[in-house]
């Protein structure tokens, strides 16, 4: 709705910052209803998935073989191809920008050849997620022949923005964490970012419980609190990000140091840990 009043009425500095955060709100939904589909019934969610895939601005389906068969399978450990330490063991603001970019060029070849699995086997699925690329795509175009510099602006630029979000929560949750350890694979954020959005921060929780509603993942984390090491929960994401962002480069002190075991080859991560 933002993007429209604005595409009519034009640009306006609060209601872009609100599109802004509400693409990162997409976002979550996009991965909570990737996990636990909204409705019980199959044309329900399959209204879900297209009206997500308008606002995120990439097919709904990509989260099933990016996402679910990789990162969760594999919990940020050496077969995880979106891993984090894959493109350097470093937890800066830099490895934040860039992971999003370097995480899609290594988890799109599993979607591809995902789909090429599909097509073969399950050709009616296959349709329906080539159908959800056409939505997008042709959205895009639509939007674009009709004024180039409003679709790019207010809707194409909000909607990556939101897309960076999605992935870099990946870096953001397992940066510097163990992924050898049996819950220090992922760091949580406690405070005000999980009333606004759906309780992302407690990744623990939602590592051990992939299938439990949102709701239920503050008690869930209570219950793993205890085995999680301390330097992996964090009071709030601002100061974290304000500390290790912000202020880690200019005061070493701050700086996040990684607790993955020093043994480890990144050139060699199928090697056996002491």
């Amino acid at each position: 709705m933002l993007m429209a009043w604005q595409w009519v009425h034009g640009f306006h500095p609060l209601a872009y910052a609100a599109s802004l955060f509400l693409a990162v709100g997409i976002s979550v939904i996009h991965h909570n209803h990737a996990h636990l589909p909204m409705w019980t019934r199959r044309h329900p969610n399959r209204a879900t998935d297209l009206a997500i895939t308008l606002l995120q601005g990439h097919p709904t389906c990509v989260l099933h073989p990016a996402h679910r068969l990789n990162h969760h399978r594999f919990r940020h450990g050496p077969e995880d191809a979106a891993r984090t330490w894959r493109f350097g063991d470093h937890n800066h603001l830099p490895g934040w920008a860039l992971h999003p970019l370097q995480a899609a060029i290594a988890v799109y070849p599993l979607v591809l050849t995902w789909l090429r699995r599909l097509r073969r086997h399950r050709p009616a699925v296959w349709r329906w997620y080539i159908a959800q690329y056409a939505l997008w795509l042709g959205s895009w175009a639509l939007l674009l022949a009709l004024d180039p510099g409003k679709a790019l602006g207010l809707v194409i630029v909000p909607q990556l923005f939101g897309l960076h979000w999605l992935l870099a929560a990946n870096y953001l949750q397992h940066a510097h964490a163990d992924d050898g350890s049996r819950y220090g694979y992922a760091r949580n954020f406690e405070g005000w970012l999980n009333p606004l959005l759906f309780n992302i921060g407690l990744h623990t929780a939602h590592h051990e419980h992939g299938r439990a509603h949102w709701s239920q993942l503050p008690r869930l984390h209570r219950r793993y609190r205890e085995r999680v090491d301390p330097r992996l929960l964090e009071r709030g994401f601002a100061r974290y990000v304000l500390r290790v962002f912000v202020l880690g480069p200019f005061a070493p002190a701050l700086r996040s140091r990684s607790l993955r075991p020093a043994t480890v080859n990144p050139e060699n991560p199928h090697k056996d840990r002491c």
